[in-house]
């Protein structure tokens, strides 16, 4: 029979492994808003077409903006589940990995991910940056 101090290593594992799946993602969705901004900006100024497109670029920003949201809330659910098991007794081990007890909590949810420090800092510049190019070449100064 297995050890239970075991079975709470092993559970923290579990747990550790989403949570690193959920960062992972992030810094993914991070990298291609990157790219895709970039190439979106790239194109659309070397034919000349900035303007009204430019408008557009912004619409995906703040699509992966929301879904960075959603990852990092997704995270801190899981960040919350692991000081929960962390702090558990060994014979209270059940594997679960259900995070809805930690929904209630403010720092967890959606819009509270999406407007935390980190994110702002990486997607407010991206989309002033946007919304100044698209400003510019409508008024035709770029």
């Amino acid at each position: 029979m297995a050890n239970m101090g075991d079975d709470k290593r092993k559970h923290l594992e579990f747990i550790q492994n989403a949570i690193n799946r959920m960062a992972s993602n992030s810094f993914m969705l991070k990298t291609w808003t990157v790219l895709l901004i970039s190439a979106m900006l790239a194109f659309f100024a070397r034919f000349g077409e900035i303007g009204w497109y430019g408008i557009a670029v912004i619409a995906p920003l703040l699509a992966f903006w929301g879904l960075d949201g959603f990852f990092l809330s997704q995270e801190r659910l899981f960040r919350s589940l692991y000081d929960r098991v962390r702090t558990l007794k060994d014979c209270d081990i059940d594997f679960s990995m259900d995070t809805r007890d930690f929904r209630q909590i403010p720092r967890n949810r959606w819009h509270k991910s999406a407007l935390s420090r980190t994110l702002i800092m990486f997607y407010a510049p991206l989309l002033i940056i946007a919304g100044a190019a698209a400003i510019l070449a409508a008024l035709k100064l770029w």
